[in-house]
């Protein structure tokens, strides 16, 4: 298990060779301020964020320079997603905006790009690996779906169909910034005066014979374990490689609690387009050392979708649906169940807050505050 001292400026971008573990290249003053994400968008192409509010494109092939650089965001860029079918990037950040950008037509002065979507409090958004839906977390504990996914309209307030708003342990539905909910602080959709979430809202021009209409928007609030009455973060937010279920990170609005949760998704249409049905179901979960409060931790599935890797304290936790990690689908309870651990890796001095699995390589890596990285690989 190799530790790479990667004691580098945040605006620093660093890439290593995932067999040798290498440090082949670092892009100095990558950005004017921290650099939050990187994306690779083929072989050669890949993107990074900052909270410096723009976008760089990046080609391995020529790493002295930037392909193009990308303004449209007002605060800091915190999500990549790309959609590989139609090559639109999709960035949101917490100016709380969601930002389309045609990666068909960039040149050295940007790509073309509309703003998607809004609401408040954003902080993390996913496209699952169909693109059919995006994901978006909030810091006021709502999670926003938006079912039938197409990224080549805009969204304006009030222009998106309603098909449900609801807890996903109740009846009840969301309705304005003022119901009951995870914190009050407010709806996570920005509203005019004239009313809450309604059916008054729903397009009925945009809606399909048979079927629900594009870009029809959910709104939960998930259950999350021992957070029923106190309200919630979503911090994290990453989607099962198969697109059959959704991981958050979730602390408690004090800080004194955090949770691990994997919810299934459940298909199928509403009996009425604006029945409240909910799409997501808590199959599994574990609570979490809670260690390094306040920071955002960023965990992820594999790349076969049976182990959840996790940051725990000073190092991450290896975690299955079963002690044989078997697949979601042949381990669905029907009640909520614990996380099993498989096995926990602690070799950092610091709080580890991110850490990813390798999609080509049998590797993890783990990140620490204070700028170290290691890598782990089994012994066979």
């Amino acid at each position: 298990m190799p530790e790479l001292d990667s004691s580098f400026f945040p605006t620093e971008v660093l890439l290593f060779d995932p067999i040798s573990s290498k440090h082949i290249k670092t892009l100095s003053e990558a950005h004017e301020d921290c650099v939050n994400n990187i994306r690779f968008l083929d072989n050669r192409l890949f993107a990074t964020c900052s909270d410096d509010t723009t976008i760089a494109l990046w080609d391995l092939r020529k790493l002295n320079t930037k392909v193009c650089t990308l303004h449209g965001h007002t605060s800091w860029v915190k999500n990549i997603e790309y959609d590989t079918n139609t090559r639109l990037l999709v960035t949101s950040g917490f100016d709380g905006n969601v930002i389309i950008w045609d990666t068909n037509r960039c040149t050295e002065e940007g790509c073309p790009h509309k703003k998607f979507f809004h609401t408040r409090f954003l902080m993390r958004m996913r496209l699952t690996p169909d693109c059919s839906k995006m994901l978006i977390s909030t810091s006021s504990g709502y999670l926003l779906i938006l079912h039938d996914l197409d990224l080549n309209k805009s969204l304006e307030v009030g222009s998106y169909p309603i098909l449900r708003a609801r807890r996903t342990t109740s009846s009840s539905d969301i309705t304005s910034s003022g119901s009951s909910g995870p914190r009050a602080v407010g709806s996570p959709c920005h509203q005019n005066d004239s009313g809450p979430l309604s059916e008054k809202h729903m397009s009925r021009s945009s809606q399909r014979e048979g079927g629900s209409p594009r870009n029809s928007l959910e709104v939960l609030t998930p259950e999350v374990p021992g957070e029923r009455d106190r309200g919630n973060c979503i911090t994290s937010l990453q989607l099962h490689p198969k697109g059959w279920a959704t991981l958050l990170r979730c602390s408690s609005n004090t800080d004194d609690q955090e949770w691990t949760c994997v919810y299934e998704f459940q298909e199928g249409a509403p009996v009425r387009p604006v029945s409240p049905r909910c799409s997501l179901r808590l199959t599994h979960c574990i609570e979490e050392a809670n260690v390094g409060r306040g920071y955002i931790k960023e965990l992820c599935f594999s790349p076969d979708g049976r182990m959840i890797s996790s940051p725990h304290g000073f190092g991450i936790r290896l975690l299955g649906f079963d002690a044989h990690c078997s697949e979601l689908v042949d381990c669905l309870p029907k009640e909520a169940s614990p996380l099993k651990e498989i096995r926990s890796l602690y070799s950092h001095n610091d709080v580890v807050l991110t850490t990813k699995f390798s999609p080509t390589h049998c590797q993890i890596a783990s990140g620490c505050l204070s700028g170290r990285v290691s890598l782990y690989q089994p012994k066979f």
